[in-house]
């Protein structure tokens, strides 16, 4: 390793310095991390993520890693000749297309991040919702309530599910045992089908179940915006469901901010949309005022 020059080693020094309050704050917490989108595509950024979680576990942070792969199961059900269909932005989950969102998420996406964080001298363990009964599922069931419809309808879209509950006992055992835990959003249902859940939605109920200090949700933007365009940093949950009623939110952002304003409503202390296209967004959001994103906190 090179030396550093006498006015960057100050640089450096000050940096940590400067990280020292937040470090003494989160020491024992736990951070829950959606890690998707650009993120997890781009090399220099999959480095930056895995030396940034292997850097929090090292100053006594524990960070649970969930998964997407979305970009992943479709280029390999392209090569596969099989049809993918969306209902409702849901890809349609046929006996098929699970065994390859299994052999993509438990198989090849998580195992590669599990690899980069030990590469960077961490200690990873990769997990579906199926190992331990990690996580409970239940079948999602989506109701079209077409005006055109005189009565709602029913839409089955396969092995798509929804949490119903989260094994605490596996994660502790894990963290305790200074694991980091990375998680593919598979669960298993009470027939032992395995159930295609959002990644976004298994981060928030993990870190609800877990009590999380925080919820770090990875995007391709810079946060959430105002009207105007403006990025929105520090919100309350009332001000985030006041933007939803006047429309400032919607569309795909909208399952997202439900998904950290649960969090918040339910034990964990802030959620954070942050730009996962930013180098080290994970330590700047959690060590530094400014962040990189939107931070929700119940009050």
């Amino acid at each position: 390793m090179a030396a550093l020059g006498r006015e960057t080693a100050m640089q450096v020094a000050s940096v940590l310095s400067k990280g020292l309050p937040y470090i003494q704050r989160f020491t024992g917490k736990t951070v829950v991390i959606k890690y998707g989108g650009n993120a997890m595509e781009n090399e220099e950024l999959k480095s930056s993520f895995a030396r940034d979680v292997v850097l929090m576990k090292l100053v006594g942070i524990n960070p649970i890693v969930v998964h997407g792969g979305g970009p992943q199961i479709g280029g390999l059900l392209e090569r596969l000749n099989i049809q993918s269909r969306f209902v409702n932005g849901m890809r349609v989950t046929d006996s098929e297309t699970m065994d390859v969102v299994e052999m993509v998420l438990g198989g090849q996406v998580n195992k590669e991040i599990v690899s980069l964080i030990n590469a960077h001298g961490g200690t990873a363990v990769g997990l579906t919702g199926k190992d331990a009964n990690l996580i409970r599922a239940r079948k999602l069931e989506v109701v079209n309530r077409s005006a055109e419809l005189e009565r709602p309808e029913i839409i089955d879209i396969g092995h798509v599910g929804e949490v119903d509950s989260v094994n605490v006992e596996v994660i502790e055992m894990l963290t305790r045992s200074n694991v980091i835990p990375v998680i593919a959003p598979i669960g298993v249902g009470p027939d032992g089908a395995s159930y295609n859940i959002n990644a976004d939605l298994v981060a928030g109920k993990v870190a609800e179940a877990m009590k999380a200090e925080k919820l770090i949700l990875l995007t391709n933007v810079s946060g959430l915006k105002s009207k105007e365009g403006k990025v929105l940093t520090g919100l309350t949950a009332k001000q985030v469901n006041e933007l939803i009623e006047d429309g400032t939110i919607h569309g795909g952002m909208l399952p997202k901010i439900r998904c950290a304003l649960s969090a918040v409503e339910n034990g964990v202390r802030t959620s954070h949309i942050i730009d996962g296209r930013v180098a080290h967004a994970t330590l700047l959001e959690i060590f530094t005022d400014e962040g990189v994103g939107t931070l929700i906190s119940r009050n």
